[in-house]
């Protein structure tokens, strides 16, 4: 058994006696009472799940195990010369709640290198799509064609103990997130790149070989990517994508199948695709203003036309955030440091300072601040990755952290199948006015 198997063995045995425990004690305790606009709106609020790695608050931000961005930054192992914390610490610290050492970090990406051979049937299934094929499509066809390597699924098939599911989980976890780089710059290569790839550098970390792969060459991008990976790991859940994954997941279908799942969700304009809805609107205002250099006041003319028009402003906004998100603080924190001259970079800045107040001047807008896609689209093309329906891919190469880390405590829980309860509009109706 590998270190940090044997960490979460030890940890989450002792986590699961002792919810047995507190459930034969405190099982009936009333923890929420739903509203009737919850029950049409989405089940937005309805607190009804465990999710151990990541927590959301409306105020504060995002917290991975107790820990904000800024503070991940500070206590993360980095790689020598980056400022910027590497994705398995986070991971690490997702899995068993412990700030991981550089030596952690360091078998973790040598773990994950090992791991990362895709078998050539994965890029024969890519082969055969069409090129023009939008690149989550893609990546979800990738990630179910991995699934022929599923542990879980073989074993199960076998015959294996409910006690062992943890163990098939994390190792199906452990060879999908080595694999998942090399899936993604694959795609990017093939549809944008004239199907010329570029081997894997064994010397890098995660998300370092990620960039490389990509063929987007300089420290720089290095250390955007390690950024970017780490602070789109996860945000509870409750979201679209987390919570298809745990869903999915609680059906006993392994964590490929849970995953491609969970990027199903990822690749809606309401969810993860909000990353390049961002910059093609940036596009069509430069482009309509005739400008990549425009003034706050065009900027603020041309908001109040696409908010006139019926249409939202993409980046803006947040189901549960009612403060700047932190994950966009951090990429323009990163942006200040790194980029001295970029016309979008620019303008995402202006937006921040035009945005907010048209939006909280509307009456109605409970979150007129920018989430986490307000500020990618603009670092990324200023690196040259200019193509923006790859964006998602890169967010869901990052989520992967999150929700498969908490797969690995679902199924050491031994949590059971979701099932909702649903009623019809004549029940609620029925319950409410003859109450």
């Amino acid at each position: 058994m590998d270190r940090l198997k044997q960490k979460f063995f030890e940890k989450s045995s002792q986590l699961k006696t002792e919810i047995k425990s507190f459930l034969k004690e405190n099982g009936g305790t009333k923890v929420d009472e739903v509203k009737a606009s919850q029950v049409f709106g989405g089940m937005r609020g309805v607190k009804s799940m465990i999710w151990e790695t990541s927590a959301l608050d409306a105020h504060e931000g995002i917290r991975f195990r107790g820990k904000s961005i800024p503070e991940l930054k500070e206590l993360l192992p980095a790689r020598e010369g980056c400022k910027e914390p590497l994705p398995e610490g986070l991971f690490w610290l997702m899995l068993v709640d412990e700030i991981p050492t550089q030596e952690d970090v360091d078998w973790l990406s040598n773990e994950w290198e090992k791991r990362a051979d895709v078998p050539k049937s994965v890029y024969a299934v890519l082969d055969a799509l069409a090129p023009d094929t939008h690149p989550m499509t893609q990546f979800i066809m990738g990630i179910s064609a991995l699934q022929v390597d599923s542990v879980f699924a073989k074993r199960y098939a076998e015959g294996m103990s409910k006690n062992d599911y943890w163990d098939a989980t994390y190792e199906d976890t452990m060879n999908l997130i080595a694999r998942l780089p090399v899936v993604a710059a694959y795609i990017y290569r093939r549809k944008y790149k004239n199907n010329e790839h570029i081997a894997a550098d064994k010397s890098l970390d995660w998300a370092g070989n990620f960039a490389h792969m990509l063929g987007i060459e300089g420290a720089d991008f290095k250390s955007l990517m390690r950024l970017y990976l780490t602070i789109h790991a996860d945000h509870e859940g409750g979201n679209a994508s987390a919570h298809t994954v745990h869903l999915v997941n609680s059906t006993l279908s392994d964590v490929y199948l849970s995953f491609a799942g969970g990027m199903c969700s990822l690749a809606g304009p309401l969810h993860g695709l909000a990353n390049q809805e961002v910059i093609k609107w940036i596009f069509a205002m430069t482009e309509s203003l005739g400008t990549t250099k425009p003034t706050k006041e065009q900027i603020a003319g041309y908001v109040e036309k696409t908010l006139a028009e019926g249409r939202v402003i993409p980046g803006y906004g947040h189901a549960v955030l009612r403060q700047p998100d932190p994950r966009f603080t951090a990429q323009k924190v990163f942006a200040e440091e790194y980029i001295k001259d970029s016309d979008y970079v620019d303008i995402v800045w202006k937006l921040f300072d035009t945005v907010p107040e048209i939006l909280g001047g509307l009456g109605k807008v409970k979150n007129p601040w920018p989430n986490v896609d307000a500020h990618s689209g603009a670092i990324l093309v200023h690196y040259g990755l200019k193509e923006y329906e790859f964006y998602t891919v890169l967010f869901g190469v990052s989520r992967a952290l999150g929700v498969l880390a908490a797969s690995c405590w679902s199924r050491a829980f031994g949590m059971p199948l979701e099932r909702p309860k649903s009623v019809t509009y004549a029940f609620m109706k029925d319950a409410i006015l003859n109450a």
